[in-house]
């Protein structure tokens, strides 16, 4: 009997592909400035180009597509909706619970976002997913990373709370490592968390206190993260089978500069990460979503985690 053959799967997460979820910019805007990084850009500076916006969209579609299934979260309305391309905050898919068909959808700290809501629960029911809303806050897998099993890693402070993890563990029978977010430039765990493979978890250790680090370190093998490359984006990575996608614009900076040397070392600390695990990395410009205060990982939502089954030499 073929063992690619059996039940068809019924949504994407049963799939033995890697499955992503992304949202074309069509309703991209930075008019509110709803974090530090826009808070601190002049209003001229901030503003979109919007075929620049969609060319950098398109080569990340591009290129995990080539590999997996990418679906596309459809705009139903432009404008009210700045944020809907990060799709990363829209919520998490439990893929440990015995039937991977729940998503938690997001309950936004950010005022822009809440619209959001509404649209993930369409979305995701219209798959046949079942979905929950949290009574408190949380802001999608941008916050709550799985590890492996029953384990997930989850940021608090800023814009999820405690108390969402704590009812995600009473009501889904799964473990919360649970981190204190304190920097507003970090202001979501994918900033300073990315879990590599199932055994190791990239992390800016300088960022937490050490009592918490060691509840981390009882279910992984915790690799330190520089802050300045954490400030650059090094932890707001994708994994894709046996490529880490990460941003980054350093041809569009000026050498010798400043950004340009942090941007090098952030780069070249990534690579030395990879080559010691077996990992190729792929760099993507995606510098207009900067402009929201975004990286590359904020754009991606996993609607599996088939990348970490992908067997390293």
């Amino acid at each position: 009997m073929d063992p690619n053959t059996g039940p068809a799967p019924t949504n994407p997460t049963r799939l033995n592909q890697p499955a992503f979820l992304l949202n074309p910019p069509f309703s991209l805007s930075t008019e509110v400035p709803n974090n530090i990084w826009m808070e601190e850009l002049d209003p001229a500076e901030r503003a979109c180009d919007p075929s620049r916006a969609m060319a950098q969209f398109t080569a990340l579609y591009r290129h995990l597509a080539a590999e997996s299934l990418v679906y596309l979260l459809p705009t139903p309305r432009s404008e009210g909706l700045q944020d809907l391309v990060y799709t990363a905050n829209l919520g998490i898919v439990l893929e440990h619970l015995p039937d991977p068909a729940t998503v938690v959808i997001s309950n936004f700290t950010s005022a822009p976002r809440r619209g959001e809501t509404e649209v993930g629960v369409r979305f995701f029911e219209s798959m046949g997913y079942r979905t929950a809303v949290p009574e408190t806050r949380f802001e999608g897998e941008a916050d709550l990373k799985h590890l492996h099993d029953n384990v997930y890693v989850g940021g608090y402070g800023l814009r999820s709370q405690r108390e969402t993890y704590e009812w995600l563990e009473r009501t889904y029978d799964m473990v919360v490592v649970k981190l204190a977010a304190t920097d507003p430039y970090l202001y979501h765990l994918d900033g300073t968390v990315f879990p590599i493979t199932t055994e190791q978890t990239l992390v800016c250790t300088a960022k937490y206190e050490q009592d918490e680090l060691r509840l981390l370190e009882k279910h992984t093998e915790v690799i330190d993260v520089s802050v300045d490359s954490a400030y650059s984006g090094l932890c707001n990575s994708v994994r894709l089978n046996n490529t880490i996608i990460n941003s980054s614009d350093v041809h569009d900076l000026r050498a010798g500069s400043e950004d340009y040397q942090k941007e090098v070392q952030k780069n070249r600390e990534l690579e030395d990460i990879a080559a010691n695990l077996g990992f190729e990395v792929v760099l993507l410009n995606i510098n207009e979503y900067y402009k929201s205060g975004a990286m590359l990982s904020c754009m991606v939502m996993h609607l599996n985690r088939n990348s970490y089954r992908f067997k390293l030499l």
